[in-house]
């Protein structure tokens, strides 16, 4: 972090610059990257005035305070400068890329569809005795996407679906 103090009337005592450089360094955690800090320090009669310019990746940040005491308007000015490098780090947190947004969007609709989703057909089914062979040669014959039939060699009931890749599923039940 490179800190530059300029005092605007007259010459500054060294503690005022100590000072500055040490709470400005305190400001480090909120930046990732090197930054430039121009510190302006300026006393007419019972004001004291100090100005903070940061700049560090693409952020330009400034705060002015005023105060009867140095020390006061310093702190005041870094608190300002604090709380703006705090709003912006907390707006990169909470910024997501546009196609993450757009995916949550999705996944929220499907959890609303999966919801309401409802049963709006029933079928009783007579089961047929049946080989393995013979349910998968009926399934070929027709369009259906599965039979269920029960076994009648080990008398389960048995379910029989066609995959995605034209092969077939078996699935039997232990009762």
């Amino acid at each position: 972090m490179n800190i530059s103090v300029t005092f605007r009337t007259g010459e500054g005592e060294n503690w005022q610059k100590n000072y500055v450089e040490e709470r400005i360094v305190k400001l480090k955690k909120y930046l990732d990257v090197p930054s430039e800090t121009h510190v302006i320090l300026s006393t007419e009669k019972f004001r004291n005035v100090v100005e903070i310019n940061l700049s560090a990746n693409g952020w330009d940040v400034h705060a002015k305070e005023e105060d009867k005491d140095m020390h006061l308007a310093i702190d005041s000015c870094v608190d300002k400068i604090e709380k703006q490098l705090k709003k912006q780090k907390e707006k990169i947190r909470e910024h997501k890329p546009r196609s993450i947004r757009h995916a949550d969007r999705k996944a929220e609709e499907l959890e609303e569809d999966d919801s309401t989703a409802k049963v709006v057909e029933t079928r009783k089914v007579v089961l047929k005795f049946m080989s393995l062979e013979e349910a998968v040669l009926e399934l070929e014959g027709n369009k259906a996407h599965f039979i269920i039939y029960r076994d009648s060699t080990s008398e389960k009931i048995s379910l029989v679906h066609r995959l995605d890749d034209g092969n077939f599923a078996h699935i039997e039940t232990n009762s």
